[in-house]
């Protein structure tokens, strides 16, 4: 058989996830009405209940995010939603606390969050053993690394392969909880890591000043598909559950577009059915992004930052070649047009924006004049014409079928099938009435077949086998068009409803001793009796309360690969080091953090500590 790979689409909202499915998600992640990492992203039970309705007719799958930590008096609540959504056609949940493994579920398929920090064999093949059907790998795993997990287990291998990353590995982020009493881990963090910083040495000598010393570029790992299949992966996610609609289409259809190059030829295939037909050409840097790199994957890269500013900056499109009191002209090859949005660094380092108001002669008139000059580099991170083509685009996706038409002594026999094997076939009595011009009628025989209007197919072959040309009236034929596609659809959705528990993990509550004699601190984020139970069933016999609930002594607020002194090319693992008096700091208005370096494991930790 060949092996199914996914392109796995963000959804804000109904519209979005529609959208994800039409330009070419397998599959799509959303929020419910609570407990999701994105709080200001949820979802009602109807919507979620209507999108799985239309994703499932291309065999597309629904994952609804559960992915928060949750209070004892939440986990009612929790059991509830979760019934409602399997009742509702959910996929899958993913989630991040294991508090709800000890719950009486109903038989749906298990995610491990990302948050739950998968880095290691031995914790994928633990989820494994309790219940997970798959888990979504930590970010900062190299190639080599997801090579050696994948040798070594059967679970499903989900990665991250476009948009946004944390600094901190995921689920072990605790500045916004600690700063702001907002927690990363219940779905409101306030983003300190996009924050200006600055660096200082233990003699509070600033090495950087104002700067976003945690604020990275986006992940795109577009030419690395290929490697990361071979590597084991076949689930490939796009960030961007708070992300707009004109977002979702374009970088979906950017990667279904360049996966399906990967696929052709291969012994891989698309994990859900159809064909799409674009009205657009998809282009990353129009939609939100913050330059790119592929963070980690190919090993630790210098250029992974993003330290001038934690916004979009688009494309670059020029430098200023001329400054007049209303215009000003750019001297590159792009076009532009009414309501583009430029922007540039001014003098300060800081990003300023301002918008066009009428282009004539190769002139920009902005809305307000900026202060410029010439040689300043311009960006665009809002080309009008682009968003506006994007929000009109209407995506098709379609699933091709084939039609066979037999004779019988009574009239016809009917078969009608599609590209996953599904088929039905039903009997019409029809008076046989031998065609004038036999060639034209066939000819019209197979248009009206396909004709199938609003429905998701397309007519992909037709057949017949009759003893001499029929005439049959279009009506007729438009009759039995309608019943096979009806029945069709019932039989596709009748078999997908079946696969879908054919390989169902059921959560085990069998003990083990995989947290045998460890102590689990703060940072295995247990805010409630069951998860805690859960631990406890698994070997685990001193276990700290969530930092939410009960504030440590010892605070690691960041955990992360990504290393300062990589960035300052001070790391002693380099010839001819950059000499820097430790330790480090890093200071925003009233709060100060310290840096530790873990240079065996190449690490750098962000924790609370004084002058």
């Amino acid at each position: 058989m060949m092996k199914k790979i996914e392109l796995l689409a963000p959804a804000k909202n109904l519209t979005c996830g529609i959208e994800a499915i039409n330009n070419g998600a397998d599959a799509v992640y959303i929020g419910a009405s609570k407990f999701g990492a994105r709080a200001a992203a949820g979802n009602s039970l109807q919507d979620i209940e209507q999108l799985c309705n239309y994703a499932h007719q291309y065999y597309g799958k629904v994952f609804v995010t559960l992915n928060t930590i949750l209070t004892d008096k939440e986990l009612e609540e929790a059991q509830l939603l979760v019934n409602q959504l399997y009742d509702m056609g959910a996929d899958a949940l993913i989630i991040q606390d294991m508090g709800l493994l000890m719950l009486d579920l109903p038989p749906i398929p298990l995610h491990a969050s990302t948050q739950t920090d998968n880095r290691s064999i031995d914790k994928i093949n633990f989820l494994k053993d309790v219940g997970f059907e798959r888990v979504v790998l930590a970010r900062e795993l190299s190639l080599q690394q997801i090579a050696e997990i994948s040798s070594q287990t059967e679970i499903e291998l989900e990665a991250f392969v476009y948009g946004a990353v944390c600094v901190s590995y995921s689920g072990r982020c605790y500045m916004s909880q600690y700063c702001a009493g907002r927690s990363a881990n219940r779905g409101n963090c306030a983003q300190f890591c996009r924050l200006p910083y600055t660096l200082t040495d233990k003699y509070q000598h600033p090495l950087i000043s104002n700067k976003h010393l945690l604020s990275l570029q986006d992940m795109n790992r577009t030419k690395d598909l290929q490697q990361m299949i071979e590597a084991g992966i076949t689930s490939f996610k796009i960030e961007g559950r708070l992300k707009e609609v004109n977002y979702v289409k374009n970088v979906t259809a950017w990667f279904r577009q360049h996966l399906d190059q990967v696929l052709e030829n291969k012994d891989y295939s698309r994990a859900s059915s159809g064909q799409e037909i674009f009205t657009f050409k998809p282009q990353l840097t129009k939609t939100f992004h913050r330059g790119s790199s592929s963070y980690f994957l190919n090993g630790r890269e210098r250029e992974n930052y993003w330290f001038d500013t934690p916004k979009s900056i688009g494309e670059k499109v020029g430098k200023v070649d001329a400054i007049h009191p209303d215009f000003l002209t750019i001297n590159g090859d792009y076009n532009f047009a009414n309501g583009d949005g430029l922007c540039f660094f001014n003098k300060a380092g800081e990003l300023e924006g301002f918008r066009i108001n009428k282009v004539e002669n190769g002139k920009l008139y902005p809305e307000k004049m900026p202060v410029l000059f010439k040689e300043t580099v311009i960006y665009r991170n809002d080309d009008h014409y682009f968003n506006n083509l994007l929000k009109k685009a209407k995506t098709r996706r379609e699933i091709a079928i084939g039609i066979i038409a037999e004779e019988t002594s009574e009239g016809f026999y009917l078969t009608f099938s599609d590209e996953d094997e599904n088929s039905v076939s039903f009997a019409v009595d029809a008076e046989k009435q031998e065609a004038v011009k036999g060639e034209e009628a066939m000819g019209n025989l197979k248009k009206t077949f396909s004709k199938l209007g609003n429905t998701i197919f397309y007519l992909g072959s037709f057949e017949h086998y009759f003893s001499k040309p029929w005439f049959i009236p279009a009506s007729s034929v438009a009759k039995w068009k309608t019943q096979g596609v009806d029945l069709l659809m019932k039989e596709r959705l009748r078999n997908f409803e079946k696969s879908k528990t054919e390989h169902l993990r059921i959560p085990s509550k069998t003990k083990t001793n995989f947290f045998d004699a460890q102590t689990l601190d703060y940072m295995a984020n247990v805010l409630n009796s069951s998860a805690k139970n859960f631990y406890r069933n698994h070997g685990a016999k001193e276990i700290e309360p969530a930092m939410e609930q009960q504030m440590p002594k010892d605070i690691t607020l960041m955990n992360c690969k990504y290393c300062i002194k990589h960035v300052l090319n001070a790391c002693p693992k380099e010839d001819n080091p950059q000499q820097i008096n430790e330790p480090l700091y890093l200071k925003h208005k009233q709060h100060t953090f310290k840096l530790k370096f873990d240079c065996g494991k190449c690490e750098m930790k962000i924790v609370v500590g004084d002058r």
